[in-house]
């Protein structure tokens, strides 16, 4: 049971990394306001079936399937596979439902997002450092890619993706930009990004003061130390 919820662990993960490549590949490329091509549609009925299957298995495999329901109830709404169930119906939805549907993806590469930054974090294998720049790269691209997304349309001063990305790793880095959003979901991520910056710059300096200690008790010496050495 083990390895089979495992093996759905590391294909969540996969599905994860494709939604997160196919969505950049259609923001970045895409001519129309969240409209979504087939080939993304469908890309996304294998992922969000993977999403659903990773859900239920871990609902069964919990101790409490109830209380796990109810705490990833969002997560469920998220892995709905709402494009390809409109596509296969015929339907054709209108603007509102369109911006909907819209936000119900960049929430979904958020889902994405987490579950990939979670896979890197908890690897044994994975050093804090690394961890820590993963964190920091994945969050700023993710960032400028929903930037560039409801900014271009709109906003004369992002006039391509390097825009975006500049603007948004500035922000992390607590900097700015000469840039300033104008849509409500562009000020939300203005606000955000500072805010992530700051709880995560931290976490280098504990990270250099942690390899200093351990340098200190191995070989019992500081820069203090080694300044208040007489010369000779």
């Amino acid at each position: 049971m083990s390895i089979f919820l495992r093996l759905i662990g590391i294909l969540a993960l996969v599905a994860s990394i494709l939604l997160l490549a196919s969505l950049s590949f259609e923001v970045l490329y895409s001519r129309a306001f969240a409209e979504f091509s087939t080939a993304y549609t469908w890309s996304m009925l294998v992922v969000c079936i993977i999403f659903l299957v990773d859900f239920f298995m871990l609902m069964w495999a919990s101790s409490n399937p109830l209380q796990f329901f109810v705490r990833n109830f969002l997560m469920l709404l998220l892995s709905v596979p709402y494009h390809a169930i409109i596509q296969l119906l015929g339907l054709e939805p209108n603007h509102l439902v369109t911006i909907i549907l819209s936000g119900v993806v960049m929430l979904r590469g958020v889902m994405a997002l987490f579950i990939t930054l979670r896979w890197l974090i908890e690897r044994r294998a994975t050093r804090l450092l690394w961890a820590y720049i993963s964190t920091v790269l994945l969050c700023t691209y993710f960032a400028s890619l929903l930037f560039y997304e409801y900014e271009s349309p709109v906003n004369d001063q992002v006039r391509n993706f390097g825009d975006a990305l500049w603007w948004a790793a500035m922000n992390l880095t607590t900097v700015g930009a000469e840039i300033f959003p104008v849509t409500a979901i562009g000020k939300i991520i203005c606000v955000l990004l500072p805010v992530l910056g700051t709880a995560m710059f931290p976490v280098l300096t504990v990270y250099i003061t942690s390899l200093y200690n351990r340098h200190v008790a191995k070989h019992g010496t500081g820069v203090a130390d080694v300044a208040d050495e007489p010369k000779k």
